[in-house]
């Protein structure tokens, strides 16, 4: 635990609540913490978490231009759509079993060849479970910028994951960060729902 750990985990939970509010700064939090992570995962051996963190930022970019061109909820009026707001904001969506299904199939077709990759040609910790977490944080972070409701669930089971991946690098306020997170997607989740299930009844 040093003070770059620390900052980087002060501004990733910052991400995390301001991006369940909706709000559009969250992505340059996202963008700073990552940038402290790439350096933090590299002096540990976790390479593929590292280089999950470039592309973190890449999606933070998008997101931010993504989310921009939307109008931010007016949080001040639960009636936003008699006030026209919501036809301006990025609607919270869906996706159907199916694809799920083939979401999940190619997330894990995708880890075991890169954890096997990792196995035979880098030095990394935990290839597999570090190739699976990072392939399925790709996948759950362009559903955040896309704002699809399922993410949270994602982010969820990769959360859980990602502790025991940290305390077995002796990363214990990162690993701390990460029960946050679980607490925190689960907030995430309920939360968009609502919201969700009132775009259905609009």
């Amino acid at each position: 635990m040093n003070a770059v750990e620390i900052c980087a985990v002060l501004l990733a939970l910052a991400y995390v609540i301001l991006a369940i509010q909706q709000r559009r700064i969250c992505w340059l939090a996202a963008i700073v913490s990552a940038m402290l992570y790439v350096h933090i995962f590299w002096q540990v051996a976790l390479y593929l978490e590292a280089v999950l963190q470039v592309f973190y930022i890449v999606m933070a970019l998008y997101g931010w231009s993504a989310w921009g061109r939307q109008q931010q909820p007016d949080h001040s009026d639960s009636d936003s759509h008699s006030h026209g707001h919501s036809k301006h904001q990025r609607q919270i969506q869906t996706w159907t079993g199916q694809q799920h299904v083939i979401a999940c199939v190619a997330v894990l077709s995708l880890s075991l060849i890169l954890g096997w990759a990792m196995q035979k040609w880098t030095d990394a910790a935990l290839p597999f479970i570090d190739a699976a977490t990072t392939v399925c944080a790709l996948l759950a972070t362009w559903m955040v910028t896309q704002k699809l409701l399922e993410n949270w669930l994602y982010w969820i089971a990769i959360n859980a994951v990602s502790i025991g991946l940290y305390l077995s690098r002796d990363l214990s306020l990162t690993a701390a960060l990460f029960v946050g997170y679980v607490i925190l997607a689960v907030i995430g989740y309920r939360t968009w729902r609502i919201q969700w299930l009132r775009q259905q009844n609009a």
